[in-house]
């Protein structure tokens, strides 16, 4: 049997009666030295992972017991995972503690059950920025090149609250509310292992009968009397339907709406979880996308600017983007998108002039390229209580998919 014991964020050490049974114990060198070890037991300072699975492997094929330190509760974002995969799950005796996430959010006195929770330990820290342009409330477990610094760097200008959690459970602890500004220059060392990000608006939510965050929308591509626009121009549902199911917008993405008129497209894959950004040229579209946003619930980044000059100080890259509109700039436009998304790029032209130079920037760019006439008509009552068949004015779509992106996961 392995013994999986979390430390916890108030420092608890493992009972005694665990650590004196142990013939090896495996724990990062704190947690080592707050136990006193069994005479003759081995010791393993946790470094890279498999040399010290390969050394358990050893003493569970002897059928000897082996401990295992761990930070707060081991399930969770944990080494369990790891030793649940190469020994099973029924050789595990785990003993959680107290999580520096859960430990974190008491110190703030906020609820987390419906915090997003994202860890940037040994991963891309773009996936828990985006995540914290989207959501009011996330936790961020840091690493090396992942702290508070970092992050704060990423997030200047948002309308944030980092509350950084140092040494949780020692006598060192300190808990600090900054912005992401402040964040940025300073130097937080080695003991940070959770940051907060909040929306202090939002923080509160409502009551919840289901962990994490609001679940997605139940329903999407919604009718255009959902959204303040001017003269119809607005993205119809139909179009919004095809565009959204190419974009695949989701939790950790960034996804820019270039000439967002209403902003319909960047409301929608916010509601879908994805950070977002929208560029919009006039002013009075503006406050449009930013009433639309509110309205919905969602954040939304509103640049006032035209494309595509303007997309040179977007910051980091999208995964993928949606260009609206048209005019004499559009294959420029396209490129540059085309150059800089991850994953896709969807436009929707109402000219079939501006169709060939389109595609050709999105073939141009190395993405695969595809596309569809989309001609609707929709039940439209007359008098007599019968009805017709009104014809929505055709738009061309066309997407490109960059081709490694076919074969990615879900953003980590």
């Amino acid at each position: 049997m392995i013994t999986v014991v979390g430390m916890g964020a108030a420092g608890a050490a493992p009972a005694g009666e665990v650590a004196a049974g142990a013939e090896l114990v495996v724990g990062g060198r704190r947690h080592l030295d707050a136990v006193r070890l069994p005479d003759g037991a081995g010791r393993v300072v946790l470094g890279a992972l498999a040399p010290a699975l390969d050394t358990v492997a050893e003493y569970v094929a002897e059928e000897r017991p082996v401990l295992v330190l761990a930070s707060g509760d081991p399930g969770f974002f944990g080494i369990v995972r790891a030793l649940a995969e190469r020994f099973g799950p029924e050789r595990l005796d785990v003993r959680p503690g107290v999580s520096s996430v859960a430990a974190a959010f008491a110190r703030a006195g906020l609820p987390w059950d419906d915090a997003v929770v994202a860890s940037a330990h040994g991963r891309d820290l773009r996936t828990a920025v985006n995540l914290c342009r989207a959501h009011p409330k996330v936790a961020v477990l840091t690493g090396p090149g992942a702290g508070p610094a970092e992050l704060g760097a990423a997030l200047r200008g948002e309308a944030r609250v980092l509350v950084v959690a140092r040494a949780l459970g020692s006598g060192e602890e300190r808990v600090e509310r900054v912005t992401p500004a402040e964040a940025a220059v300073r130097d937080w060392g080695a003991a940070v292992s959770v940051v907060l990000c909040l929306d202090e608006a939002r923080a509160l939510g409502p009551v919840r009968t289901v962990a994490g965050p609001p679940s997605g929308p139940a329903g999407w591509a919604l009718d255009e009397d959902a959204f303040a626009h001017r003269d119809s121009m607005i993205t119809k549902f139909e179009v919004r339907a095809l565009a959204l199911a190419r974009l695949g917008p989701r939790r950790g993405d960034l996804v820019w709406d270039v000439g967002a008129g209403s902003g319909s497209v960047a409301v929608e894959c916010a509601r879908l979880g994805a950070a977002v950004t929208a560029v919009e040229k006039t002013p009075d579209g503006v406050g449009r996308v930013r009433a639309n946003a509110a309205a919905h619930g969602v954040d939304v980044r509103v640049v006032h600017g035209a494309a595509p000059a303007v997309l040179s100080g977007l910051g980091d890259d999208p995964d993928a983007v949606f260009v609206g509109g048209g005019g004499r700039e559009l294959p420029a436009i396209v490129a540059e998108c085309a150059r800089r998304a991850r994953r896709a790029v969807v436009v929707a032209v109402a000219a079939l002039d501006r169709v060939p130079a389109a595609r050709e920037a999105l073939l141009g760019a190395g993405l695969e390229c595809d596309g569809v006439l989309l001609q609707s008509s929709r039940l439209a009552p007359l008098p007599g209580d019968v009805t017709r068949l009104a014809a929505t004015n055709p738009v061309f779509l066309l997407w490109g998919v960059r081709p490694h992106s076919r074969t990615e996961g879900v953003s980590p």
